[in-house]
């Protein structure tokens, strides 16, 4: 079974400069965990989940140091803390998404798919047409669905 297959082909995408709370309401609205992150000409720049919202609630991680023959080495790179205190004070989308979403093509075996949301943690993932444009999204919820049978004739109570 390939991506193209089961995927959400009707996309709710969001913009960088719309405001974190806007966007957070259309997650909850649409009752889904994220959304793509396109630019004014369309083009994929970011994706926005939940797990970026909900970060913004963390307190921010001081660094720790080691000290070795009165040396400083920090156990958490300044680039760490620097994109945490980001993620805390954003105030639009563009500040809070997650750049460079990993993504699949509607060729994409169901497989891989799995493999990325397990070994990377990820809940939605952008799919991606020949050209490059966004032409859906696929889920955790689309993968669980593979797996449970499809019996037509049980009515839903």
């Amino acid at each position: 079974m390939k991506v193209g297959d089961i995927m959400t082909k009707a996309v709710i995408t969001l913009t960088p400069d719309m405001g974190i709370v806007d966007a957070a309401r259309v997650l909850m609205d649409h009752h889904i965990n994220g959304a793509p992150v396109l630019d004014s000409s369309g083009k994929l720049v970011g994706i926005l989940c939940r797990d970026d919202l909900i970060s913004q609630q963390k307190k921010l991680p001081l660094p720790s140091y080691f000290v070795v023959l009165d040396g400083v080495i920090p156990l958490m790179s300044p680039r760490h803390v620097e994109k945490e205190m980001d993620k805390i004070s954003a105030t639009t989308v563009e500040h809070a998404m997650t750049p460079r979403p990993v993504t699949v093509t509607e060729d994409t075996d169901i497989e891989e798919v799995a493999s990325l949301m397990v070994d990377r943690k990820i809940h939605t993932i952008p799919v991606l047409d020949a050209q490059g444009r966004l032409s859906g999204v696929i889920g955790k919820e689309d993968v669980l669905r593979t797996i449970i049978p499809q019996d037509r004739s049980r009515s839903p109570h």
